[in-house]
C-alpha cells in the first residue's frame, strides 16, 4: 500500500513536471511520457504518443537520442547531449538527459536550453568584437585569467614591450609577463624588484581599480589595473609621454609668458568672462593696487570703480570698462588716453583676444604730453614775438617814409638850382641821392607789403594776366636797359584771364622779373613766358645769370633771409621773392624755383582759372 501511494505520487509529479520527460524500455521503445511531452510532440494523449512512437528529437540514427539513449543503457552512465527541436513550430534548441535504470529501461527529461545558447553566442560574439575594438586601441591591454594566466593581449601591449606571438600562445602567468617585461628592459628601475612584483600581484584581489605612472626610458606609462568579478585582472598601458611632454611645453610657455609680461615696460591685463584674469607687475604699479585686491580677479565693475580715485576726472574710468566690452564682445579693437591725478597721463588700448578675451595695453605718455605742451607754449610765444616782430617791423617802415621823403624833396630842389646852380660833381651827388632814395622807398614798400598782406582780403575782379606782365615788363625795363640786359615778353595768347587782384598779381611778375635783372649779369638775357590752359594760366620767368646754389634755393622764398644777390658789389636783402609767393598762394596759385649753380634760374607760377 505504501509502495502503491509513492508511486502514484512519483507519477503526478512527472505529470506535473514542465519539461518533457519520458521512459524507454530495455529495447529503447517508449512506454511512458508526461503531459509537456505530450504537447512538445503535438500528441493528443500519452496513449497516443506511444503507440506512434514519436520522438521528441528527429532522427534516430547515429547520434540521434535513440543512439544517446542506447549507450545510457550500455554502458550504465548517464548520458547528455544537445539536440535540436522544433516545438510549437519554432526550432529550439534541448539538452537530453538519458539516465539508465535497474529494470533495464532507460528515463529521460529535455531542458531547453534555446536561451543559454543565445547568451553563450551573444556572449561568444561580444567577445570577439571586444577583442576587435581592443586591437585598434593604441593603449596596450592585457587580460588575465582567474588562474593569473595571460588570456589576451592586444598588439599594442606586444608592441610596448616586445612580447612575440609564439610566447604567448603558451598562456604565461602573470609572474612570468613581469620578468619578461623586466629583461626587455620595460620595467621602471626599482631596488627590490621581488618585493614590487609582489605588490603589484595584489592587484588581483585590490576591491577597486589601481592607477600608477611607470617611467621607462623617457617613456611615461599610465598604469590602470583592474580587477575583474570572476577573479582575473585587466591591465590598461597608456603611452602619456606626449602628454607629459605637451604640458612641459604648456608650463615652460606659461614661464615664459609670465616672464615677457613682467618685462613690458607697458602695463598690460587680460580680462576674459567679465574679470581681470592676468596682469603683469607694471599695471598693479600703475594703479597702485594692493595684490590681494588683484589677486580676487575682480570683476571689471569694481576694477573701474577702484581706478576712478586714481585719475583726474573720476567718470573717465568707465572708459576703461567701455574699452574692454567692446574688445571682448563687439570684437572691436579701441583706443583712449586718461589722465591720472598725480599729472600721468596713459593711452589705452584694447584688443580683443579668442575666446571672448580682451587684452588691455597702457602706454605712458606723460613725456609726449610734457613735450606737446612745452611746444604749445613756445610755438604761442613764437607766435607773439612774430607779432611784435612785425608790428615793430611796419612802424618803422612808416617812420622811415617821412624823412625819406624830406630827403628826396630836398634834394630835388637842389637839383633843380633852388638853391643856387650846383657844380657839376653835385648835380651827380644829388641824382645819386635821388637814386638811393628811390631805393630805400621801394625797400619800405616792400616791408610794408610782406608785414601788411598778410590776412588781408584780395580784390577778386578779372585780371587780364597778358596786359599786367607787360605793364609790369615796362616798369623793369629801364633797369634792364642800365644793365644791357635783353628782356624778352613771350605771349602764346593762351595765358586769358584769372579772378584775383590786379595791384597783386602785376606786383609778382615785377617781383620775379625784378629778381631776374638783379641776379643777371650785364649783357643777359631775361625771357617772360605766358601760356595757360583750361585749369591754369602760367607766368614762367627765366634767366641766363650765374644760377643760385642748393642752399639759397631751399630759402629763396624766406622772409628777410639774404641771397647774396649783389647790386654794385653790394649784399641785398630780397624780399620780392617771399612776396610773390605770399601773393600766388593767396590766389589759390603755385609757385616753385628751379636752378643751378651755372644754368640760370627758372621760376614757374600756376594760377587757377
Amino acid at each position: 500500500m505504501l509502495l502503491r501511494t509513492a508511486f502514484d505520487a512519483l507519477t503526478a509529479l512527472i505529470e506535473a513536471a514542465p519539461m518533457p520527460m519520458w521512459y524507454r524500455g530495455p529495447d529503447l521503445r517508449l512506454l511512458m511520457v508526461n503531459s509537456a511531452y505530450v504537447r512538445a510532440v503535438e500528441g493528443r494523449d500519452s496513449e497516443d504518443v506511444v503507440a506512434r512512437g514519436l520522438e521528441l528529437v528527429e532522427g534516430a540514427g547515429l547520434g540521434g537520442p535513440l543512439a544517446n539513449a542506447a549507450i545510457a543503457r550500455d554502458t550504465g552512465e548517464p548520458q547528455t547531449a544537445a539536440m535540436p527541436a522544433t516545438i510549437g513550430g519554432a526550432r529550439r534548441m534541448l539538452r537530453l538527459h538519458d539516465v539508465p535504470l535497474p529494470t533495464g529501461g532507460v528515463a529521460g527529461f529535455a531542458i531547453d536550453i534555446e536561451e543559454f545558447e543565445q547568451l553563450r553566442g551573444g556572449l561568444k560574439r561580444f567577445g570577439e568584437a571586444q577583442r576587435a575594438m581592443l586591437d585598434r586601441l593604441s593603449a596596450g591591454v592585457a587580460q588575465f585569467a582567474p588562474d593569473r594566466t595571460l588570456a589576451f593581449c592586444n598588439q599594442p601591449f606586444q608592441r610596448m614591450f616586445a612580447m612575440k606571438n609564439e610566447w604567448l600562445a603558451d598562456r604565461p602567468e602573470f609572474d612570468r609577463v613581469l620578468d619578461r617585461m623586466r629583461e626587455a628592459n620595460r620595467l621602471p628601475e626599482v631596488r627590490d624588484y621581488p618585493t614590487w612584483k609582489a605588490e603589484r600581484r595584489e592587484w588581483f584581489i585590490e576591491p577597486d581599480a589601481v592607477e600608477e605612472t611607470w617611467t621607462v626610458a623617457s617613456v611615461h606609462l599610465r598604469v590602470v589595473a583592474q580587477p575583474l568579478p570572476e577573479g582575473g585582472l585587466l591591465l590598461i598601458f597608456e603611452d602619456r609621454t606626449q602628454q607629459f611632454e605637451l604640458q612641459r611645453e604648456h608650463d615652460e610657455m606659461q614661464q615664459v609668458r609670465t616672464a615677457t609680461l613682467e618685462s613690458l615696460a607697458e602695463a598690460v591685463a587680460v580680462f576674459g568672462k567679465g574679470r581681470l584674469q592676468l596682469w603683469n607687475r607694471k599695471f598693479r604699479q600703475v594703479w597702485g593696487f594692493e595684490d590681494s585686491f588683484l589677486d580676487g580677479h575682480p570683476q571689471i565693475g569694481q576694477l573701474v570703480k577702484a581706478a576712478g580715485s586714481r585719475l583726474t576726472n573720476p567718470d573717465r574710468a568707465e572708459v576703461l570698462g567701455d574699452l574692454i566690452r567692446m574688445a571682448a564682445k563687439d570684437r572691436q579693437t579701441r583706443g583712449s588716453s586718461v589722465a591720472f591725478a598725480d599729472g600721468r597721463h596713459f593711452e589705452i588700448t584694447a584688443v580683443p583676444l579668442p575666446d571672448g578675451n580682451a587684452l588691455v595695453t597702457m602706454l605712458d605718455t606723460t613725456d609726449h604730453h610734457r613735450a606737446e605742451r612745452a611746444l604749445r607754449d613756445r610755438n604761442e610765444a613764437l607766435v607773439a614775438a612774430d607779432r611784435v616782430k612785425t608790428a615793430f617791423v611796419a612802424n618803422m617802415s612808416y617812420e622811415l617814409r617821412t624823412p625819406l621823403t624830406s630827403i628826396k624833396g630836398f634834394t630835388e630842389m637842389l637839383h633843380g638850382g633852388f638853391a643856387g646852380k650846383l657844380t657839376k660833381n653835385a648835380v651827380e651827388y644829388t641824382e645819386a641821392i635821388l637814386v638811393s632814395v628811390d631805393r630805400l622807398s621801394a625797400l619800405v614798400d616792400d616791408v610794408l607789403d610782406l608785414t601788411q598782406s598778410e590776412g588781408a582780403p584780395l580784390e577778386k575782379v578779372p585780371v587780364d594776366l597778358e596786359l599786367a606782365a607787360n605793364a609790369a615788363a615796362e616798369a623793369i625795363a629801364p633797369l634792364a636797359k642800365d644793365k644791357k640786359i635783353e628782356l624778352v615778353v613771350e605771349d602764346t595768347g593762351t595765358a586769358g584771364s584769372v579772378t584775383g587782384d590786379l595791384r597783386r598779381l602785376r606786383q609778382v611778375i615785377e617781383h620775379l622779373l625784378r629778381h631776374a635783372v638783379a641776379s643777371t649779369p650785364e649783357n643777359g638775357r631775361v625771357l617772360l613766358h605766358l601760356d595757360g590752359n583750361r585749369k591754369v594760366a602760367r607766368v614762367i620767368v627765366s634767366d641766363n645769370g650765374p644760377g643760385m646754389s642748393a642752399e639759397a634755393v631751399s630759402r629763396a622764398f624766406d622772409s628777410f633771409a639774404q641771397h647774396g644777390i649783389s647790386r654794385n658789389g653790394e649784399r641785398a636783402l630780397a624780399l620780392g621773392m617771399p612776396l610773390a609767393r605770399q601773393f600766388v598762394e593767396a590766389h589759390g596759385g603755385r609757385i616753385e624755383l628751379i636752378s643751378e649753380p651755372g644754368e640760370g634760374t627758372l621760376v614757374t607760377v600756376e594760377l587757377p582759372r
